[in-house]
């Protein structure tokens, strides 16, 4: 007997953003440091309102392992940006003086180039941990989420993968894309059980036919314009550009659907439990654009009210009056930030989770399920400070 798990999203808008513009506006009175917590908090909502046969799943995070992560990476940052600078200087490359000579413009630029370079394992790492981090805090049915500590190991293929990526001009993107997801599904548990990524990455060329006629385009407008000079076929070629720009975005956004869509579909639990993923990429654009008009209309009102008080404000200055105004649109400008971050939250990105969620199955051979057991916590994870301290593996 076969059992299907369907996704489950119970998130409600309103909650949602009202925890999200108390966080926020937290976070601004602590000049930042309660973001820690601010982001637990919203994982927390986002984890309890996901659920599968009833069940909810539990983030188990907090915002002091979240913050005290961050301290540690911030001080191992220091020391490894040090020692690349002491570096740079030694070989005379230095990112700190003002160029007076094209020689030390493009001295300073290949600096650039090299402390990015320096710094991009780092990157990889703390997107590794990151998820592992998020997964050792996960657990659902009261069983524990898990992943093996490989963070280095993914951090040097990606580097590989990416060169690659790079010198084939794009065209070996499934390739990166596929590898290294199977790299962390591999290392991936649930409770004593082990996920296993199946499938082949050349499946995934399907998902980039819409990003390659993007380019094509891109390609194509640009010649065609400059090639002809004026008139209508120059018009043409315009055109041709702004739609392959267009088309390219989501072609992007296509490739992601169809590449979750297959890696989901092909990954297996234990060898018994297998999932499927049927997210559509219409639906995901739809909502992105809906929300993004959304957004930018109410945003764009508050912004007017408080650019108008703003000028009022500048004429009473000049009279010596006008201080009340200014703090009310300083005031008025950080509520339009707040609600703008909001309204993005509970308009885009919750919204997209829901769809996203509610197209998972679990296809559940025997009840194989409800045979899993515990596994060890895992040692060592880091609260995502590397991800912290780069700003990266933030996003819900």
């Amino acid at each position: 007997m076969n059992a299907q798990i369907q996704g489950q999203y119970h998130g409600q808008s309103k909650p949602l953003f009202s925890l999200y513009f108390k966080t926020a506006f937290l976070t601004l009175l602590t000049l930042g440091v309660y973001r820690f917590w601010a982001k637990t908090r919203i994982r927390k909502y986002i984890w309890s309102a996901t659920s599968g046969d009833g069940d909810s799943f539990e983030y188990t995070g907090t915002g002091l392992e979240k913050f005290l992560g961050f301290l540690v990476a911030i001080v191992v940052l220091a020391v490894y940006l040090g020692i690349v600078q002491m570096a740079l200087f030694y070989f005379g490359l230095n990112l700190f003086i003002v160029p007076e000579n094209t020689a030390q413009e493009l001295a300073q630029i290949g600096a650039i180039y090299l402390t990015f370079f320096a710094v991009l394992p780092l990157l990889l790492f703390a997107q590794y941990r990151a998820r592992r981090y998020q997964l050792a805090r996960t657990r659902w049915r009261g069983l524990r989420f898990g992943m093996d500590s490989e963070a280095w190991g993914f951090a040097f293929r990606a580097m590989g993968y990416y060169v690659l990526v790079i010198l084939t001009l794009g065209i070996l993107t499934p390739l990166a894309t596929f590898k290294l997801e199977k790299f962390m599904v591999d290392r991936t548990w649930y409770g004593d059980s082990k996920f296993v990524q199946q499938g082949r990455w050349q499946t995934l060329f399907k998902g980039m036919k819409h990003m390659l006629i993007g380019l094509v385009l891109l390609i194509a407008g640009p010649a065609i314009a400059f090639s002809v000079g004026s008139g209508g076929v120059a018009i043409l070629g315009m055109v041709a550009l702004v739609v392959g720009y267009i088309w390219f975005l989501i072609g992007a956004v296509y490739y992601r659907i169809y590449a979750l869509n297959y890696l989901m579909s092909n990954r297996v639990l234990d060898g018994k439990i297998e999932f499927s993923s049927e997210a559509q990429t219409s639906k995901v654009v739809s909502i992105a654009i809906i929300g993004t008009i959304v957004v930018m209309v109410v945003g764009g009102v508050i912004l007017g009210i408080a650019v108008g008080i703003g000028a009022a404000a500048g004429e009473a200055l000049v009279t010596g009056g006008g201080f009340g105004a200014l703090v009310a649109i300083a005031i008025l400008y950080v509520i339009a930030l707040l609600i703008i971050g909001g309204l993005s939250l509970v308009m885009i990105t919750q919204p997209i989770i829901e769809h996203v969620v509610t197209n998972v199955t679990v296809h559940d051979d025997e009840n194989h399920l409800n045979a899993i057991q515990q596994r060890a916590a895992d040692t060592g994870a880091d609260a995502e400070g590397f991800a912290d301290a780069l700003d990266v593996g933030g996003a819900l």
